[in-house]
């Protein structure tokens, strides 16, 4: 039995893949309930993007894909390299100091669990 899924995605970010990742590894496998409320306490950066990331898949999975909401976790959570940035900052004696400002591609994916 084919078992469907409901996809949230965030392109272009203005945070790091790193700093993500470290917030997706908490709420991987986790039902929607406890990775929402783990994100809602957890002081990074990226907490926010993603509590908004997995609300809108729970939103997509109840309406879209009539599932039950009580029933949903996270199957899928990752996060790619999007473009980067490329900054100069002025140094000593004339020279250039590259400043990389990356972007992050966050892709979250629920489904239901089987009873």
């Amino acid at each position: 039995m084919e078992q469907s899924a409901a996809k949230a995605k965030l392109s272009y970010a203005r945070i790091s893949p790193r700093k993500v990742s470290v917030v997706l590894d908490l709420i991987r496998n986790e039902p929607v309930d406890k990775a929402l409320a783990i994100l809602q306490y957890t002081p990074k950066a990226a907490s926010p993007l993603v509590h908004k990331l997995v609300s809108s898949a729970a939103a997509n999975a109840e309406n879209n894909h009539n599932m039950d909401k009580d029933s949903l976790y996270v199957a899928e959570c990752f996060v790619t390299p999007g473009p980067t940035l490329k900054r100069i900052q002025p140094k000593d004696h004339g020279k250039a100091f590259r400043i990389l400002k990356r972007t992050s591609h966050i892709t979250v994916v629920l489904k239901e669990k089987e009873a």
